[in-house]
């Protein structure tokens, strides 16, 4: 059996703030981890995500979007903030030390690992996990759906999950 999600984080927010789960407790927390020189799965991921916001209507107010980079090393907090408010204004981004982007992965169980990609300016990229993460207003996981459903499908258990 595997071990479960606890998810933890001490992050730096894309504004310069220390934060942790437990900044956001009384409000449901949608995570997903990614960087921002990901040229397929998170933006896909991001806009899909986007449209889901969008369609929870006022229900949207109790739920804190977050970015959890994967390339904390690429992904600064001032990166994190012209990348999502310049593309997917309604996510926070959260990232840090190597060893806290690394911590935060392991907690959600999130994997990445840096690999080599020519087509990339710096050469590399951050192969990950892409699963969505939904935490109950007590920073306690309840669910996650995988990058292959569709925004209507989220939207849907987004609805049935948050209270």
């Amino acid at each position: 059996m595997s071990a479960p999600v606890v998810p933890r984080y001490a992050l730096v927010d894309h504004h310069g703030r220390d934060v942790t789960e437990q900044d956001f407790l009384g409000r449901y927390q949608l995570v997903f981890f990614g960087f921002t020189h990901c040229r397929m799965v998170c933006p896909r991921a991001l806009t899909k995500l986007s449209t889901v916001l969008d369609d929870l209507g006022p229900l949207v107010d109790r739920i804190q979007p977050l970015y959890i980079s994967v390339d904390p090393e690429r992904d600064t907090p001032e990166v994190m903030r012209a990348f999502l408010e310049e593309n997917y204004p309604r996510f926070l981004g959260l990232t840090g030390s190597p060893e806290a982007a690394e911590a935060a992965r392991s907690a959600f169980r999130v994997y990445a690992g840096r690999g080599t990609d020519p087509e990339d300016p710096e050469g590399y990229a951050v192969p990950h996990t892409a699963l969505t993460y939904l935490l109950d207003p007590a920073a306690t996981y309840l669910a996650h759906f995988p990058d292959v459903l569709d925004a209507d499908d989220i939207t849907a258990r987004i609805r049935e999950l948050v209270r």
